[in-house]
């Protein structure tokens, strides 16, 4: 079958036959054109944006205070 047959075919479904055909092909192109990525990548990497002290802004503007004072002199 050629894609013009493909396409005549296609035009003939009921709208919900459409609506499930296109959702069909699209997942399938999603799936074939997705990266493969590997598991677990982005679990390890989980926290490591977070301060080592955990009590808050205070200690974060002082941290940031100090590494300007040390900077600068």
């Amino acid at each position: 079958m050629i894609l013009q047959e493909l396409q005549k075919q296609a035009l003939q479904l009921s709208i919900n036959e459409r609506w499930q055909l296109v959702q069909t092909l699209l997942e399938s192109l999603k799936q074939e054109t997705r990266p493969m990525q590997k598991k677990g990548n982005l679990s390890r990497l989980r926290g490591i944006a977070k301060s080592v002290s955990g009590s808050g802004n205070e200690d974060i503007a002082a941290d940031y205070i100090t590494y300007l004072t040390n900077k600068y002199q």
